[in-house]
């Protein structure tokens, strides 16, 4: 009996602890803290940080490798999700069904602002190269600027796999902070005059067009950036469920329990690769910094090609609406919005804004699938 007891308490993972796991607990709760007590991204930096944080209870048992005919851990076994790379091609199919790409239809030059505004990924990459990155590892820490989540999960998945949590974190605690990076780049970068400027109020699209749009980006992506295959496919396909008119249950799920399940299990199976001797490293700082370069030049670059819209037509374009050319939807428009209307309270943004917006979740895509067939 007492050779039993010793047993159990000899076993117990408070002999097992180290500080790098104790410093982790801390950064898990300080995600958790964030998306509870701030809303920084909830959805996902809530199941980040509980993933964190169970991986970094010792003797958790969550990701034992199955020996045998022994059962492995729980967690072993959700994160094939992520490591075949299931998890985030079903996120964009319920983004697809969520995604209303009328304002880019109506307005399709907008789709330049989303192109544009990939400016800081492909800045961000140099700059991780000048900080000893290789190249897969600095594209992987570029997508951080197109503000895409699950994108820069899928890629970096594709290209460095070991600098998933860091990279999951940077991107989706910016993506947060979108309403406090954006607006002083913004306000640097334009005039009073060009923030008060009022568009023409957006023509509605046929339902016809509506329809033919997810499938001809689909052909289109898929012959000129075959990698980005998984994810346009998820994205269009979901948005043609919604567009149909015909499957709405279908769409309902993939709006909602899809979506929902797969994003908690995708958020703390990222959670889960963050144990301290993976986390706890000068990489981790160096991503960190370079995600705030990332965002930084991706608002520069919407914003900029907003202004040199503006110009061509005339004074007609408002170019606070290039911000939104990241992939934060809909936060982004928003913050477009809320900074246009502060010049102009009779100022309506919004749906101009939405234009970019979701061409920036298309434009990310492409981007991801062009540095997977240049670098994978």
């Amino acid at each position: 009996m007492i050779e039993n007891l010793e047993k159990f308490v000899a076993g117990m993972g408070f002999w097992s602890l180290t500080w790098g796991q104790v410093a982790m607990l801390g950064v898990a709760s300080l995600l958790i803290y964030l998306a509870i007590k701030k809303g920084f991204e909830p959805l996902l930096l809530l199941p980040i940080g509980l993933g964190a944080f169970l991986a970094n209870l010792p003797g958790n048992g969550l990701l034992t490798v199955p020996h045998g005919n022994e059962i492995g851990g729980l967690y072993y076994y959700l994160s094939k999700g992520i490591e075949l790379e299931i998890f985030p091609p079903l996120i964009f199919l319920g983004i697809g069904a969520m995604t209303d790409f009328g304002p880019l239809l109506a307005n399709p030059r907008t789709f330049l602002l989303g192109a544009a505004a990939q400016l800081g990924v492909f800045t961000a990459l140099f700059a991780a190269v000048l900080l000893g990155f290789d190249l897969k590892e600095a594209a992987a820490i570029g997508i951080i600027g197109g503000a895409d989540g699950p994108t820069a999960i899928y890629l970096t998945l594709k290209l460095a796999p070991h600098l998933l949590g860091p990279i999951a974190v940077a991107a989706y605690s910016y993506m947060a902070l979108v309403p406090l990076i954006q607006p002083p780049i913004m306000r640097a970068l334009t005039t009073d005059k060009e923030r008060m400027v009022v568009m023409e109020t957006l023509k509605p699209v046929s339902h016809k067009i509506k329809l033919i749009f997810p499938l001809a980006v689909t052909v289109i992506g898929v012959f000129i950036v075959p990698p980005a295959a998984p994810l346009l496919a998820m994205l269009m396909g979901g948005n043609l469920l919604r567009e149909s008119g015909v499957v709405e249950r279908l769409t309902n799920m993939a709006q909602n329990e899809l979506i929902n399940i797969v994003t908690f299990f995708l958020g703390t199976c990222v959670g889960m690769t963050m144990g301290a001797e993976v986390f706890l490293r000068w990489e981790t700082l160096k991503i960190i910094s370079l995600g705030i370069v990332a965002f930084g030049f991706s608002t520069v670059g919407g914003v900029l090609f907003g202004k040199l819209m503006y110009r061509m037509s005339g004074g007609k374009i408002n170019p606070l609406i290039g911000s939104a050319g990241v992939s934060a939807v809909p936060m982004a428009a928003r913050v477009s919005h809320n900074v246009g209307q502060e010049y102009n309270p009779q100022n309506y943004l919004l749906m101009h804004a939405m234009g970019p917006n979701v061409a920036g979740v298309i434009g990310t895509a492409i981007a991801a699938g062009v540095l997977l067939a240049i670098l994978g």
